[in-house]
């Protein structure tokens, strides 16, 4: 283990962002209602058809879920589909799925994970219409956004109409970092947006949609179920975990800066309680907080440095003070830990560029810019987006 200054441990520890105007409120589950729970917009539209559903775990109305209340009404479901991590939302992040065939009673579910992420022809040749509902966390490299727009394009090309059921974005109250630049598309960026896009993902379709970002400038046949009571300045508490490794609102809420550290050679503490609340590394005492990453079934079954003790930082108690913090991406973890740790350049892996969606940020790290600086650089291409996105918005702006 690499000892570092005593001192930075303090700074990493501490450093907290100053107050801003029109703080985010958290708000508990039940004050937005979801478009899965106004089925009077939608069920209607249902009945006497021949419906596949792209769904998993969160895809709840009241405590029920979306298949067996659509069942219970009637409602013939032809074909299910299931995003990354699976029709229970319990398989690893990036793991492979082919099927869980006979995960559901007798349904057939086709994954859109693993080998194949789009829908085929033959998917969708007896479909009359097809209702997508996964819980978006507003992040550009969170890969529902992806799902949603292979099945937009799927539907668009074999003329099946597509209905979103809009779910709040928990980080739907800022928008930051930088713009995905061409050549960088991925199943973790398919477009030019930010990282923190301030849309939910009714929103999201609908400019993919009208940008004519589909394949071929093809057009879904596309409509939204908005939610009731939701305002953009909110976090909302989710009532099931949108994926495995991000269990509460607190990783939700501190993803978008932390995901930055699994392009590195850090462990964001998967395969412990708190993952994405933490970082650390067995070889380099970066923060005084003690972590072992375990295997943990559907969550982390091989997490980076399993069973290996690692030293870092426990930021979950930060994010109980958001409301004193800017709405932005932190950057201040990644910039002084790289300082810290790397001064050969070997902190950052192949993955880094990805998650950024372009080679730049990397590259203004390890010539040593510091954060204005690299905010700087992210303003020409956010101004650019906040053109396009205002013209998609169903609710309120935050500005």
């Amino acid at each position: 283990m690499k000892l570092l200054p005593a001192f930075v441990f303090c700074c990493i520890l501490i450093q907290t962002l100053p107050a801003c105007a029109k703080n985010p409120v958290l708000v508990e589950v039940g004050v937005v209602k979801s478009g899965a729970e106004r089925m009077d917009q939608y069920v209607g539209l249902l009945k006497n058809k021949q419906v596949g559903l792209v769904v998993n775990q969160a895809s709840q109305v009241g405590n029920r879920h979306l298949v067996d209340t659509l069942s219970a009404l009637g409602i013939t479901i032809k074909r299910i589909f299931t995003p990354e991590h699976g029709f229970r939302g319990t398989a690893d992040a990036g793991s492979l799925i082919e099927a869980e065939q006979a995960a559901h009673d007798h349904y057939e579910l086709v994954s859109l994970y693993g080998k194949k992420k789009k829908p085929e022809a033959s998917d969708l040749k007896d479909l009359d219409v097809v209702v997508f509902d996964l819980q978006d966390v507003g992040v550009r490299f969170y890969t529902y956004i992806s799902t949603l727009s292979n099945v937009m394009e799927a539907c668009a090309e074999n003329g099946v109409p597509l209905i979103v059921l809009d779910r709040p974005n928990p980080n739907g109250f800022y928008i930051d970092g930088p713009v995905l630049e061409p050549g960088f598309e991925s199943f973790v960026g398919l477009h030019p947006v930010p990282v923190v896009y301030g849309l939910t993902i009714g929103e999201y379709g609908q400019m993919v949609n009208g940008e004519g970002w589909l394949r071929n400038k093809v057009h879904c046949d596309y409509s939204v179920v908005p939610l009731a009571g939701y305002e953009r300045n909110m976090i909302s508490k989710l009532a099931v975990k949108p994926s495995p490794n991000l269990p509460d609102w607190k990783s939700v809420f501190l993803y978008p800066t932390l995901c930055f550290f699994e392009g590195t050679i850090m462990s964001v503490g998967r395969g412990t309680d708190i993952p994405f609340q933490v970082f650390g590394h067995p070889d380099y005492m970066v923060g005084s907080y003690v972590f072992k990453p375990r295997s943990i079934s559907g969550a982390s079954q091989n997490p980076p440095f399993k069973d290996m003790v690692c030293y870092g930082q426990n930021l979950s108690g930060l994010s109980d003070t958001f409301t004193e913090e800017h709405k932005r991406i932190n950057l201040f973890w990644l910039l002084t830990t790289y300082k810290l740790m790397s001064p050969d350049h070997s902190f950052f892996n192949s993955y880094f560029n990805t998650l950024a969606g372009n080679a730049s940020l990397r590259s203004l790290i390890e010539s040593g810019k510091s954060e204005d600086e690299i905010r700087a650089s992210w303003k020409p291409g956010i101004e650019r987006y906040k053109k396009i996105r205002i013209k998609y918005l169903l609710y309120p702006d935050f500005e």
